[in-house]
């Protein structure tokens, strides 16, 4: 894979391609046709406005279905938000895998960090991240929901885990922090700027988060020389659920 950020059609391709990952494709037949609309409309609306505050009326009304035909592929509005999530779920992880590739491990990082710039920006920064919006909406209220959209983050973190992992035994990635802790903090970081990015509607928050943590995995050479070893008990386990380390997060 080329490196991402060096010409502007690479930065489009990644746009399209990024959206594509994210919307998914609808299915063959007019009944699964008609079950991937309405969760296609929910999904719009749900990322903009929360599962709460997402009514069947809206979705009757954005999908243009009648009341039946809703109530034939779905038993209510929670079973149309779980697969909602669980497909955007599917989507996203396809998302980090191709976009988590490069000549080395950094490279890598990187380029997943300009695929998931380049796709928040062609939203023009609207709805911001579907998991960390349902994880702050559902996570005291709806125990189930909130179970299910942690698995989406437990994979996330995985999969960046193992790309610092290869990362610090190329020296490429500070090694005073497990690649499990490294990893973290990288998704709970770009969390926070795609909310300020949302909210602000443009790209410095998240474009400053990006270059910042490029610096916070940076190789420490500590002053006494050598390099620093992870903390004791710490070593990160890449089959291993984080919940074994942060408990309830």
């Amino acid at each position: 894979m080329e490196r991402i950020g060096v010409d502007r059609c690479c930065i489009i391709r990644i746009i399209d391609q990024s959206v594509n990952y994210y919307r998914g494709a609808s299915m063959a037949t007019k009944g699964e046709r008609t079950r991937e609309h309405i969760l296609g409309e929910a999904s719009r609306l749900i990322q903009r406005k929360g599962i709460g505050a997402t009514s069947v009326g809206e979705i009757l009304a954005a999908s243009g279905v009648h009341k039946g035909s809703l109530y034939f592929h779905f038993q209510d509005k929670e079973e149309i938000g779980r697969e909602v999530i669980r497909q955007a779920a599917d989507r996203f992880l396809r998302f980090v895998d191709w976009s988590l590739a490069g000549a080395t491990p950094r490279d890598a990082l990187e380029n997943f960090f300009a695929a998931a710039l380049a796709y928040h920006r062609g939203t023009g920064f609207t709805g911001g991240c579907l998991f960390g919006n349902t994880a702050l909406e559902t996570s005291d209220a709806d125990p189930g929901m909130a179970a299910l959209v942690d698995e989406v983050f437990v994979a996330w973190i995985d999969r960046i885990a193992r790309v610092i992992a290869a990362g610090q035994r190329a020296g490429e990635f500070r090694d005073d922090m497990t690649a499990l802790d490294l990893a973290q903090q990288v998704v709970a970081a770009l969390e926070g700027g795609i909310m300020l990015s949302r909210l602000r509607k443009k790209a410095a928050p998240l474009d400053s988060c990006i270059e910042n943590l490029k610096i916070f995995l940076r190789s420490v050479v500590p002053a006494h020389g050598g390099r620093t070893k992870p903390r004791q008990g710490g070593k990160y386990a890449p089959h291993r659920s984080t919940r074994s380390e942060t408990g309830n997060r």
